[in-house]
């Protein structure tokens, strides 16, 4: 076993906002210095790790039944103002094109409920039609007032957004539930970043909808960070939008609606966050753009002979789909470590005069920090195996961290501790209706808090009173400082 220096003076710990920062810009993430507030440039690292995930969770959104679309950037004015609940809450938030004298204003798409609504009213006419189940991936726009943060908080970031018509309540209220599981399946299992579903209370909802599920991870710093969320819609938007069909008895209906928004962008912010170390990032084998890195040393003696291996394993694991390159840099050997794990890269492969004669390779594997020599014969399977292993390392570890700082809390003082120690409070609350506002509105005020809502996944029954008004609690929340 091998162990390498800290390459970060940044203490991921000690001083999680800076380490990220410093991070972004060491592994070429992003660069922040394109001039506008809120706009941020996504580097080839970066953009190579949303490739993949777009990928993966597109590949989930076709296995569940849901087709791929494009839609303008634009919305007109017109459509955006139908839904008023909509409209209320995201005006705030719009960016507008002003057009010309005598046009319609066009509003950059801060979600595009109102741009796909208005063609499902085109396309839905029968029960035969339905469900149906269609997304598109791209940029979404807010003008955020707020202090951002690369790939947390911004202007403009990558998203997915699914927008589903049903012909029964229950059917959209399924759909729902899917969504839940596929962010586990999709978020938790293969991008190894655990969550909370959290029903939103009332005052907290998607604009428009009946009821919203967020899915909350915290972050080393004890921020919440909202990752995708699902939106039951009703027939709130269809009777705006006049989406209707005919059912099996010619009866005219209004549809039943639900979206969902896989925010990508966070989502990568959550996995460099959660994964990472002070020798920077730690990337899931999955989603690492190199997954095997291989490292020739230089040799007056065997120069030819260990780049020709080089070669040759670099073609072998091109043929048996692992992502791998060949560092031909003439740095030396500890910069080409160095600049690897900093990158997050899982496996390194190095090569030299001895390996070449015992017919092995240095094998370096990230998160272990750890070395071992493998056979060349056995190599290929055993990164397989290998990075299968690490990536069930990275969740265990997630898991494992995510579970402890979720604290149960019985007075007040307790709640204030625990978020004060970076954690997630749960308590016993008066109610996630309107009612319950005042309380949610003296978290907020006074613990710079706020409630995330009830948790989707567990049937918790309150016991006792509400820790704030002393009202009977109706329900178990969850609370944390969020971005």
């Amino acid at each position: 076993m091998s162990k390498s220096k800290t390459t970060f003076k940044i203490s991921k710990e000690n001083n999680f906002s800076e380490w990220y920062t410093e991070i972004l810009n060491a592994a070429e993430v992003t660069d922040i210095r394109y001039g506008v507030k809120g706009f941020i440039v996504i580097r080839p690292w970066g953009a190579m790790i949303l490739d993949k995930m777009f990928k993966i969770y597109e590949s989930a959104m076709k296995r569940t039944g849901h087709e791929p679309a494009y839609f303008p950037t634009v919305i007109p004015e017109e459509n955006f103002k139908k839904e008023a609940g909509h409209v209320k809450g995201f005006t705030p938030e719009v960016f507008w094109i002003e057009s010309k004298k005598g046009e319609e204003r066009l509003a950059l798409r801060p979600t595009s409920e109102t741009a796909f609504y208005q063609m499902y009213n085109l396309w839905i006419r029968s029960y035969r039609d339905l469900p149906l189940k269609m997304y598109q991936k791209g940029s979404i726009f807010r003008s955020e007032t707020k202090a951002t943060r690369p790939l947390i908080r911004g202007r403009e970031f990558q998203w997915i957004e699914s927008h589903n018509c049903f012909a029964t309540k229950k059917e959209a209220e399924d759909q729902v539930k899917d969504d839940i599981d596929m962010t586990e399946s999709v978020l938790h299992k293969i991008f190894a970043v655990p969550f909370l579903p959290m029903r939103r209370p009332d005052w907290d909802k998607f604009p428009g909808a009946e009821y919203t599920v967020g899915s909350d991870t915290i972050m080393p710093d004890g921020r919440v960070l909202q990752l995708p969320s699902t939106h039951m819609l009703g027939q709130n938007f269809s009777k705006a939008f006049n989406v209707r069909y005919t059912d099996e008895k010619e009866n005219e209906k209004f549809v039943w609606q639900t979206c969902y928004g896989p925010g990508m962008s966070r989502m990568m912010a959550s996995i460099i966050g959660s994964h990472g170390d002070d020798k920077g990032l730690i990337l899931p084998y999955t989603l690492s753009p190199i997954q095997v890195i291989i490292t020739p040393m230089h040799s007056q003696k065997k120069d030819k002979e260990i780049k020709k291996l080089a070669e040759e394993l670099n073609e072998t694991f091109f043929e048996e789909h692992i992502d791998a390159k060949i560092d031909h840099s003439n740095k030396r050997p500890g910069e080409k470590y160095f600049f690897w794990e900093m990158k997050g890269v899982p496996f390194r492969v190095e090569i030299g005069e001895k390996e070449l004669e015992k017919k092995v390779v240095t094998l370096s594997i990230r998160d272990l920090d750890e070395k071992r020599k493998v056979k060349i014969k056995d190599l290929i399977e055993e990164i397989k195996n290998l990075g299968a292993e690490f990536d069930a390392r990275l969740i265990a570890k997630s898991d494992e961290e995510f579970k402890s700082k979720i604290v149960s809390c019985k007075t007040k003082d307790e709640i204030k501790k625990e978020l004060s120690s970076k954690k997630i409070a749960k308590f016993n609350f008066c109610s996630t209706q309107e009612n319950g506002k005042i309380c949610a509105e003296f978290i907020e005020k006074e613990l710079q808090a706020r409630v995330m809502g009830t948790n989707e996944r567990n049937n918790e029954k309150p016991s006792g009173k509400c820790l704030f008004c002393g009202e009977k609690a109706t329900a178990i929340v969850y609370a944390g400082k969020s971005y």
